[in-house]
C-alpha cells in the first residue's frame, strides 16, 4: 500500500514537472494588447490654454496599448503606452496597484507612458486648472479620468493573455523633423525656432518577432513635442499617424510610441494635418528601416528592473501674502495658480518644498537598458545619459509614470524661459525647481543602473 502511494506520488510529481514549460536561457515570451480610449463625447482638449471650446469630433481614435514581456524566470514586465497629454502619479500608481492585485505585477515592472499629444482630452491632473473650465467640463474630465485605469488594465490583460515565444531586437534609426524651440532674443528665451540648438534625432526601435519571423510589435521613440496640431479634433498627432502607418505596413503588428526627452523640441514647421501625417510617415519609415535591417542587436532575458521616487527640491515657497497678491496679477494663469496655492495653504498649512519624482530602469541581460523619466524632460537629459552610459546600450524615455512639470537641465533652468520657469505656472507649482535638479535625477539613474542586477 505504501509502495503504491509512493508510486502515485512519483507519477504525480512527474506529471507536474512535465506541465512546466522548459525555458531556454534568455528566452522571452511577448504579448500585446490594444484598447480604444477616445472619449465618447466631445470634451475639452488638453495642452493649449488658449482653447475656447470643446472638441469637435476626431481624426482617428486614441489608444492605450500594452507590451508584456515574460523572461525565463517567469517574471513579467509590462509597458503601457497611451495617446494622452500626460499621466499623473495618482493615475499611474492606482493602475499599478490594480495590476499588482490582479496580475501580481510589481510596481517596478509596470511602466506607464504617454505620447503627449495636444489633441487628447483634459485629464484630472496638475494642468486641469489652467483651462478655466466650467462645472460641466470639470465633471466630464473627472468622469473620463476615472475610466482610464480599467482601460489600461484591459490592455494589460490582453497582452498577458497572448504571450508567446518571441525574438526581441533593438536598433536606432534617425528622423530629422524635431527642432529646438528655445530661441534666444535680447529680451530672453522665447518659444520659437533655434536651428543650432541641441536635439536628439535618434529613433530607438524595439522589434518583437514571432517564431515565424513576422513582426508582433514595434515600439518606437522620438524626442519631440507631439504638437504639430492645434485644432478641435481628437488626434494622436504625428505619433498617432506613425503608429497607424506602421500597423498598415506591418500586418498583424501592434505599433507602440513612447515620447523621448523632447521638452524643448517642436516639429517644425507645424499647424496642419498634412504636416502631422508627413512627420508620422517619416518617423514610421525610420522604424521600418530598422525593422527590416539585418542584423539587429538581439535582447535576452532575464529583465532586471528598478523603480525609485527621488525627492526633488523646489525653490523657496512664497508667503501667503505674496500668493494673495498674485490674485490681482494681470496674467489670468497666475491668478488661477494662486487659487490652487491658497487651497493648498488652507488644506495643509504650507506649500511643498520638494516633489517625489519617478525614475525607472529596465535592463536586459545583454546590458541594453530603458530608462524612464517622469515629466517633460528636456533633451539635455537624453544626450547626457547616452554619453555617460553609452549610446549603443541606452534608451531614454520621458513622460513616464508622472507628467508633473517640465524637467529642465541646470543649463535650461539658468537660462529661464518657458521650460526653465514659466511653465511651472501652468503646472500649479509655486516656483521653479532648485538648481540641484539635474544632478539629483542623473545620480538616481546611475544608482538604479548600478543596482539593477542586484
Amino acid at each position: 500500500m505504501r509502495t503504491q502511494t509512493l508510486t502515485c506520488l512519483a507519477i504525480g510529481v512527474i506529471g507536474l514537472l512535465s506541465a512546466v514549460p522548459v525555458r531556454a536561457a534568455g528566452e522571452i515570451r511577448a504579448g500585446v494588447g490594444k484598447v480604444v480610449i477616445t472619449p465618447r463625447q466631445n470634451m475639452w482638449l488638453a495642452g493649449y490654454a488658449s482653447r475656447s471650446k470643446p472638441s469637435e469630433g476626431k481624426i482617428h481614435d486614441l489608444h492605450a496599448k500594452a507590451l508584456a514581456l515574460e523572461d525565463e524566470t517567469g517574471a513579467r514586465t509590462v509597458l503601457v503606452t497611451s495617446d494622452l497629454i500626460g499621466v499623473p502619479a495618482a493615475l499611474a500608481n492606482f493602475t499599478a496597484n490594480l495590476a499588482r492585485e490582479k496580475f501580481h505585477l510589481p510596481r517596478e515592472r509596470l511602466m506607464v507612458t504617454v505620447s503627449h499629444t495636444h489633441c487628447g482630452p483634459v485629464l484630472q491632473d496638475r494642468l486641469q486648472h489652467m483651462y478655466g473650465l466650467d462645472a460641466t467640463q470639470t465633471r466630464l474630465l473627472e468622469e473620463y479620468s476615472k475610466t482610464l485605469p480599467d482601460l489600461f488594465l484591459k490592455a494589460i490583460e490582453s497582452a498577458l493573455n497572448n504571450l508567446e515565444p518571441c525574438r526581441l531586437e533593438w536598433g536606432v534609426g534617425r528622423a530629422g523633423f524635431a527642432v529646438n524651440r528655445r530661441q534666444y532674443t535680447p529680451g530672453g528665451v522665447i518659444n520659437g525656432t533655434n536651428h543650432i540648438g541641441p536635439v536628439d534625432h535618434d529613433v530607438p526601435v524595439l522589434k518583437v518577432s514571432r517564431k515565424d519571423g513576422s513582426t508582433k510589435a514595434a515600439v518606437h521613440d522620438y524626442a519631440c513635442h507631439n504638437t504639430t496640431l492645434n485644432f478641435q479634433k481628437f488626434c494622436g498627432d504625428y505619433a498617432g499617424f506613425s503608429q497607424a502607418y506602421l500597423e498598415e505596413k506591418l500586418p498583424g503588428a501592434t505599433a507602440l510610441f513612447v515620447c523621448g526627452c523632447g521638452g524643448d523640441a517642436n516639429p517644425l514647421p507645424r499647424g496642419t494635418v498634412g504636416l502631422a501625417q508627413k512627420y508620422g510617415a517619416e518617423l514610421a519609415e525610420a522604424v521600418l528601416a530598422e525593422v527590416n535591417k539585418q542584423p539587429l542587436t538581439e535582447l535576452k532575458g532575464p529583465i532586471y528592473v528598478a523603480f525609485k521616487e527621488v525627492s526633488l527640491a523646489l525653490s523657496t515657497p512664497p508667503t501667503r501674502a505674496e500668493v494673495e497678491k498674485q490674485l490681482q496679477d494681470p496674467n489670468v494663469y497666475i491668478q488661477r495658480r494662486a487659487k490652487v496655492l491658497l487651497k493648498t495653504l488652507d488644506d495643509k498649512g504650507e506649500l511643498p518644498t520638494s516633489y517625489p519624482y519617478p525614475v525607472q530602469s529596465w535592463q536586459f541581460a545583454d546590458g541594453m537598458q530603458m530608462i524612464a523619466l517622469g515629466g517633460e524632460a528636456v533633451v539635455d537629459y537624453s544626450l547626457r545619459l547616452k554619453y555617460e552610459l553609452g549610446r549603443e546600450r541606452t534608451w531614454v524615455i520621458a513622460y513616464a509614470n508622472d507628467v508633473c512639470a517640465y524637467m529642465p537641465s541646470l543649463r535650461v533652468l539658468r537660462e529661464g524661459g518657458y521650460e526653465g520657469a514659466e511653465s511651472m505656472i501652468y503646472y500649479g507649482h509655486h516656483g521653479a525647481w532648485a538648481p540641484t535638479i539635474e544632478e539629483n535625477i542623473i545620480r538616481t539613474v546611475h544608482e538604479l543602473t548600478i543596482n539593477t542586477k542586484n
